[in-house]
């Protein structure tokens, strides 16, 4: 299903679309959304390959996404999950080349696309959106180097700091805790570089230690700062 989106709509503002609009003028942002399209679109399908050709930049605005590469062994290698809120194709918009990486759906997720020459314009005319941009680009860079550090720690350690990884980036505060989503072993394998069964037993024991609590959708967190404590 595709469809255009208007400001106009009712619900529908350049702040609920994604935190990058936050703040900006409504003059700037207006234009840059005029050709802005919206896809639904089923879990597990291929949205970016590896190599292709930007011409668009993507918000996410319901759902999850996982942003995947191959190792030279070929296996499959997770980088990021992201969810509502969230952009990505941005660096391919930016500096001309093909896409770096794949981006599949994990969920039914609705996506809405903007061409690359109406970013790289609200770039252009707007100052406060390019230090949006690095801004965005610092989190992640941040992340991926502590993610990067962890490699050689215990298990133990790694699984917890891909639980506070995603807590970061798609936590939600809740009454017990922050929330984040409850993905699939592979998935968190992937995130961590570990055996899916060594992910298995890490979450169970993590669950009797009664730092997560886990549901059919979410786990749930109730102190970061206690499952911090548990990387060494």
């Amino acid at each position: 299903m595709e469809e255009r989106y208007s400001l106009q709509a009712p619900g529908n503002s350049w702040m609920n679309l994604a935190p990058f609009f936050q703040g900006l003028p409504e003059a700037v942002v207006e234009p840059a959304l005029n050709h802005l399209v919206t896809r639904t679109h089923p879990a597990n399908q291929v949205i970016l390959l590896e190599n292709d050709w930007g011409g668009s930049v993507y918000f996410i605005m319901e759902g999850w996404v996982k942003i995947r590469t191959y190792n030279l062994e070929g296996k499959e290698v997770t980088l990021n999950i992201l969810g509502k809120g969230e952009l990505f194709g941005e660096m391919a918009a930016l500096d001309e080349v093909p896409r770096s990486t794949d981006v599949i759906t994990l969920t039914p997720t609705v996506i809405g696309s903007m061409p690359s020459q109406d970013f790289l314009k609200l770039l252009y005319t707007e100052p406060m959106a390019g230090v949006r941009l690095a801004q965005l680009m610092a989190r992640r860079l941040r992340q991926v180097n502590r993610r990067l550090r962890l490699r050689e720690s215990d298990s133990q350690s790694r699984v917890a700091d891909t639980l506070l990884f995603l807590a970061e980036g798609q936590g939600k505060k809740a009454q017990a805790g922050t929330e984040i989503p409850n993905l699939p072993h592979r998935e968190l394998s992937s995130l961590s570089g570990l055996a899916r069964e060594t992910v298995t037993r890490v979450l169970t024991r993590l669950e009797k230690k009664g730092l997560i609590k886990r549901e059919q959708d979410v786990i749930c967190i109730p102190d970061l700062s206690a499952l911090e404590r548990m990387i060494v």
